[in-house]
């Protein structure tokens, strides 16, 4: 006579995040092996700072690093891929360890998949977080499709999710902790622990 096994329950903090989705985005969670994210007005909040020689600063949030620390620690390959060029960008990168940075980058859907490739994964595998115009056809291939609330309606529309923290405010970490409590592997980044990866936890 067989014996019905339980189902392990879910950690209370991935309880209460994945009560806010349905079934069907928790599934395509659970497929999610590359997170690639566009820049700014996601990683950032939009806002470009000029001095006399051109771009002079961004601003990047600690929660927002820390989240994509715990994506990288748990399995889920983080890209990042921006319509403009700069060096503060590789520089953000290079703290995180995070090694897929295309910058310049108009047509995002190719890069992307080029990235697929060379990981063996397919398009359903793929989650990507944008916030304009050039993201949307990237945002209409890949398996989830991620917005931030100060998106253009029409671009925030065609998502799978949108956060509720704006660009540059932490959305990057809600979608972090969404995709990690999808998968059962938030609970345990709750725990005491010592970070060993080089560069920035944040």
């Amino acid at each position: 006579m067989s014996q019905n096994i339980p189902l392990t329950a879910p950690h209370p903090v991935e309880a209460l995040i994945l009560a806010r989705v349905d079934a069907n985005l928790q599934q395509r969670l659970k497929a999610i092996r590359l997170m690639v994210f566009d820049v700014d007005g996601v990683l950032t909040d939009g806002r470009l700072w000029y001095g006399e020689h051109g771009e002079a600063l961004k601003a990047f949030h600690a929660l927002d690093g820390l989240g994509l620390r715990l994506l990288k620690e748990n399995g889920v390959h983080v890209a990042l891929v921006t319509g403009r060029q700069g060096a503060i960008v590789a520089r953000r990168a290079a703290d995180l360890g995070i090694a897929e940075v295309h910058q310049g980058i108009s047509d995002k859907l190719p890069v992307i998949q080029e990235i697929a490739t060379k990981m063996g994964l397919n398009l359903s595998e793929i989650g990507y977080m944008g916030d304009d115009i050039i993201d949307l056809v990237a945002m209409q291939r890949v398996g989830f499709a991620a917005s931030v609330p100060n998106a253009p309606a029409y671009i925030s529309q065609i998502a799978h999710w949108v956060a509720t923290q704006e660009g540059g405010s932490g959305a990057v970490r809600e979608c972090c902790d969404l995709i990690l409590a999808a998968q059962g592997k938030l609970g345990a980044c709750l725990q005491p622990r010592t970070f060993n990866t080089a560069g920035s936890i944040q």
